[in-house]
């Protein structure tokens, strides 16, 4: 396409399929833990993001694939883990707060692949006693290294306000609006990613 093209708005049959097609928006659960309480934050967000018609997303429960610990013995849980990445456009992190940092088993799943992952974008939910903010700026350098691109919106919700008991998720309507421009972000990187890769 020439510079004239681009000016002028014209496009190839082949962006214009591409510009067409929805983005694939990986919800992923960054918990296996029992009695987690992801899963239902992972509903929540899909259910407003299932609203907006933008994109396809999907929960990805890193629970579902059984990964071993890095350095392992090779699983078969690993080639399925990254060939899920590989078909995914963009991410939603579910991330709860444990010692002031991401799950252990969410560090080994981001470790369990490299390519998968590059040139994406993805945006971070997070939640604990502070609003899991600590474990969401340990991840946003993993993801800086794993060629992620994370967005600047990002909902935080409290163990004290938002959840019954510890255990019950009732979030307050307030979070709405930022989950709303959190995805936008994220589809709007994504889609500007997809072209580099």
């Amino acid at each position: 396409m020439g510079l004239q093209d681009k000016l002028f708005g014209n496009q190839t049959k082949e962006e214009e399929t591409m510009s067409n097609e929805k983005l694939n928006i990986g919800i992923i659960l960054g918990s296996t833990r029992q009695g987690r309480v992801s899963p239902q934050v992972g509903a929540w967000v899909k259910e407003i993001a299932d609203k907006r018609g933008d994109a396809n997303y999907e929960i990805v429960d890193i629970a579902d694939f059984q990964l071993p610990f890095l350095g392992e013995a090779d699983a078969p849980g690993i080639a399925a883990w990254n060939e899920k990445l590989a078909n995914l456009d963009g991410f939603v992190f579910i991330v709860q707060e444990y010692n002031h940092s991401i799950t252990g088993a969410l560090k080994n799943a981001l470790d369990l692949a490299r390519e998968a992952w590059n040139n994406k974008a993805a945006g971070i939910v997070s939640y604990g006693s502070t609003g899991g903010a600590r474990a969401a700026e340990h991840l946003r350098g993993i993801l800086g290294e794993l060629m992620v691109a994370d967005v600047r919106t990002h909902p935080t919700l409290s163990l004290f306000t938002d959840f019954e008991n510890g255990s019950v998720f009732k979030p307050q309507a307030l979070h709405l609006d930022n989950v709303n421009l959190m995805l936008d972000q994220v589809v709007a990187w994504s889609g500007a990613l997809k072209t580099i890769r």
